[in-house]
């Protein structure tokens, strides 16, 4: 199971388990840019669906969850704090900044404007590297020490409004239907 049931569960874990869940999908996108800049040919609607993945559930949902809330309690709670939330929101906008070009990328070829499957690959082995580096500092450094910091009733906090950004950025059953995205393609990228 790539997301784990949120009930009961601390806030810090859920974004633990949602780091394993971008982790499978980051394991695909390195499948499917390797072989795009191998052929120079890709498979749209997976495609597709791997940006709306990474732009709509990372950045927009999981994001989110740090940035408008985790990292600000956190803050809140401890000063010595502010230099790894710093370091880590500078990865976010890197991370947006290889989509970004990725995507401009894309578009670009699905308009014939020339094989730019290597700028395409180029990004996307830049994304999946500053990715995998970031989660490892999340999950062994930062959520650990907001386990710390931060007391049961925080935690159950954080939920609650973890739940109010997924309802209101990617709409009621879209995480449940990401799931099922990373199964599907798990399957055909193994």
């Amino acid at each position: 199971m790539f997301f784990s049931e949120k009930t009961g569960m601390k806030a810090t874990q859920q974004l633990k388990d949602e780091h394993e869940g971008i982790r499978v999908m980051l394991g695909i996108l390195e499948k499917v840019s390797n072989r795009f800049e191998t052929t120079g040919t890709v498979e749209k609607e997976h495609f597709d669906r791997i940006i709306e993945f990474l732009t709509i559930f990372v950045d927009k949902c999981h994001n989110a969850k740090e940035e408008e809330l985790l990292f600000p309690a956190m803050l809140a709670a401890s000063t010595q704090a502010k230099a790894p939330v710093e370091a880590l929101l500078d990865e976010h906008k890197a991370g947006r900044g290889y989509i970004g070009e990725m995507c401009r990328a894309y578009t670009s070829y699905l308009e014939g404007n020339g094989p730019l499957s290597g700028n395409i690959a180029e990004n996307a082995r830049g994304y999946i590297s500053l990715l995998r580096e970031h989660i490892g500092k999340e999950n062994d450094v930062l959520l650990e020490v907001a386990d710390k910091l931060l007391s049961a009733e925080k935690q159950d906090e954080l939920n609650g409004g973890f739940e109010k950004i997924e309802e209101v950025r990617i709409g009621r059953g879209k995480h449940e239907e990401f799931h099922g995205l990373l199964k599907e393609l798990s399957g055909i990228y193994s």
